[in-house]
């Protein structure tokens, strides 16, 4: 069985600095990479480390901010130079779909890939990704726009005295993209191993953080001890804040095991 990786290629907020830069993670499970949102400098990062896009064959879209959606028309495009012949999926909100192919259309018609779009309700829980080995499933978010966070489970075939299968789940990792504080997620990523809760303001900010739907790293470490969580990762930073350690500071009181999101990180999950 292989190891479960999370390489983070942008933990910023909408507004890159010096050291981060919008959402971007890569999920490997099974073999399998999987791109989680594709904010602006996803593609240079994805350069820099070496990513195999070859490899690449799912997409998920959290939600349709720019900080998170961005970076693929330059993705896209970028493939079609390279002779890519592997067709792309691309689960979003429908409207992704509508906004995107004037762009495919202009810049990428002579591309040899098929790009599918798969809509998705991300007001939904459910699964939209599903193969012998690794499922993905929407985690419904609080934000002002529809908003869905993904949990990746992996599976492995168990075969029984009479000859049947149980599948059994051996890896679980939940991204919550931006989201004002919710306990709804709890149900569906409890005893996960890994987290990914954004944590874009300090307790200071609170009251803006309500605001803009957005959490504070408190309310990250808050959702990680109620679901049970093993590990917290940190991310999606206000670009207000320089120092990211005050949101260890602030969420390790209330969780111990939690951890900064930095570009270019693997973690295992």
């Amino acid at each position: 069985m292989s190891n479960g990786k999370l390489t983070i290629l942008g933990c910023g907020s909408a507004k890159p600095t010096k050291t981060t830069s919008p959402s971007g993670q890569l999920v490997e499970l099974r073999d399998k990479s999987f791109l989680v949102d594709c904010g602006e400098g996803v593609l240079l990062t994805m350069q820099r480390l070496g990513v195999h896009t070859g490899r690449l064959y799912n997409i998920f879209i959290s939600h349709l901010h720019g900080d998170h959606c961005f970076g693929l028309i330059g993705l896209l495009t970028t493939l079609g130079m390279l002779k890519r012949t592997q067709p792309m999926h691309i689960y979003a909100h429908p409207d992704l779909e509508k906004l995107l192919q004037p762009l495919l259309d202009y810049h990428c018609n002579d591309r040899l890939y098929d790009i599918i779009f798969h809509p998705i309700n991300p007001r939904k829980h459910e699964v939209i990704y599903e193969d012998r080995t690794v499922s993905v499933e929407t985690i419904p978010l609080k934000h002002g726009v529809p908003t869905c966070g993904f949990l990746f489970s992996e599976t492995r075939r168990i075969k029984k005295e009479d000859g049947s299968f149980d599948h059994v789940t051996t890896k679980r990792y939940a991204y919550c993209s931006d989201t004002q504080y919710s306990e709804k997620v709890i149900p569906i990523i409890e005893g996960v191993k890994t987290l990914y809760h954004e944590s874009t303001f300090l307790q200071s900010l609170a009251e803006r953080s309500k605001e803009v739907m957005h959490s504070t790293a408190a309310d990250a470490a808050t959702v990680a001890k109620k679901a049970g969580a093993e590990k917290l990762i940190l991310g999606h930073y206000s670009a207000r804040i320089e120092d990211h350690s005050l949101f260890l500071n602030e969420a390790k009181p209330i969780f111990d095991n939690t951890v900064l999101a930095e570009e270019n990180l693997v973690f295992e999950i």
